[in-house]
């Protein structure tokens, strides 16, 4: 029986936009919140989120939800410490994961249907991996199966997935997701958002 967890990254600075990301406000919530919600109404169980910095006030915006925090001391590295360190902390915790989904806490448009969507595509396909397209390139939100928990837990540098991504063609599916190029990492993103 296939078992699936959700790795949130929230570790960043959001150096472009001038004030932390995960606590800008969408529809009612912040988005890191509104991540870890819809995360968990996709998934039985765990969920994680990433934190790094501002991680006090990260933490603080998802009080009460049934979601496990792991600090990255070393969130300047960039996101793939982020991946590695998530990924070794849910594999520890939870050792009988054989999926983790990653997501982003930037993409607004992130939901539980896109997330079952990724799930039920893999059960379908049997591909190991299984990610979002937009904009003609395959990201975030993206389905990991077990075989790739390795590769990601030695990840480094800005790269992220992508590296994996691109050494693994043969092994992806897809799902479409055009409202996944929309991400946050400016305030004329935000405003964009703001006036949807």
């Amino acid at each position: 029986m296939n078992s699936y967890g959700v790795l949130i990254l929230g570790a960043g600075n959001s150096s472009r936009l001038g004030q932390p990301k995960q606590l800008l406000r969408y529809q009612g919530r912040t988005l890191i919140r509104q991540m870890g919600e819809e995360a968990i109404a996709a998934v039985d169980a765990p969920v994680m989120v990433v934190t790094g910095a501002n991680a006090d006030l990260v933490e603080e915006a998802l009080r009460e939800l049934p979601i496990e925090v792991v600090e990255n001391d070393h969130w300047e590295e960039g996101m793939s410490s982020s991946i590695g360190i998530g990924v070794k902390e849910l594999q520890l915790l939870h050792p009988e994961l054989s999926n983790i989904i990653i997501m982003v806490c930037d993409q607004p448009f992130v939901n539980a249907g896109l997330l079952r969507q990724l799930i039920q595509h893999q059960i379908v396909t049997g591909k190991g991996i299984v990610g979002a397209t937009y904009e003609n390139t395959i990201g975030t939100p993206v389905l990991f199966g077990s075989d790739y928990f390795p590769a990601l837990k030695e990840l480094n540098g800005q790269d992220g997935i992508r590296q994996i991504l691109r050494q693994s063609t043969g092994d992806i599916a897809i799902v479409s997701f055009p409202l996944g190029a929309l991400d946050i990492d400016t305030a004329e993103d935000y405003q964009q958002l703001l006036k949807r």
